[in-house]
């Protein structure tokens, strides 16, 4: 029997060209099964500011609005990376959400959710503040499928990939957590990085 090939959308809360939420979903990437396809969503900067005029019809949404909800229908699960900004959710990322709260993207998708930060707790403000978002939205967050990461600057090499086995090992248990939860999932477990 074949097996079935799963989309996941990795979504970064930073707009910055050198974002070390970016490099975390990219290390995410090369954890996962063999077969599975692997996506950052682009248009984070590109979408307008939520209006619920706008909102309304859907064939009146701006063509990145139609874009992201198209990309999130596609995809099997979400892995959502996250800076922590004035002790919150970046204003993009947030803006991101807002798009697709009465449009029902996220029911029942399988997500994870990682903040990353230089300071101790990890940005752990924001990702509690993310998982609320998130779970009003109906997303499903499996356990072990959330993760703050401290001191990010002190996990990464030169490269930007994270070197730190405790972190590593703590994406890893995430990727499973993630990969179980996709319905019929009959993939095999993480590769490891």
């Amino acid at each position: 029997m074949d097996q079935q090939s799963h989309v996941i959308l990795g979504l970064s809360g930073s707009l910055r060209k050198q974002s070390s939420n970016t490099r975390l979903l990219s290390t995410i990437g090369a954890m996962l099964p063999a077969g599975t396809e692997f996506r950052i969503y682009q248009g984070l900067g590109s979408l307008p500011h939520f209006s619920p005029d706008l909102n309304d019809d859907e064939s009146q949404a701006h063509e990145t609005v139609r874009e992201w909800r198209e990309e999130l229908r596609a995809a099997n699960a979400i892995v959502i990376c996250t800076p922590e900004y004035a002790r919150g959710v970046p204003g993009s990322l947030k803006n991101a959400l807002d798009w697709v709260v009465s449009t029902g993207e996220f029911m029942n998708l399988p997500t994870a959710v990682i903040s990353a930060s230089p300071h101790p707790d990890g940005g752990a403000t924001a990702l509690q503040s993310l998982i609320v978002t998130l779970k009003m939205m109906s997303a499903t967050i499996p356990d072990e499928a959330s993760l703050a990461v401290p001191f990010i600057g002190r996990m990464s090499g030169p490269d930007g990939g994270v070197t730190d086995s405790n972190v590593l090992s703590s994406m890893r248990s995430l990727v499973q957590a993630l990969t179980q939860a996709i319905p019929n999932n009959g993939m095999d477990g993480p590769a490891t990085v």
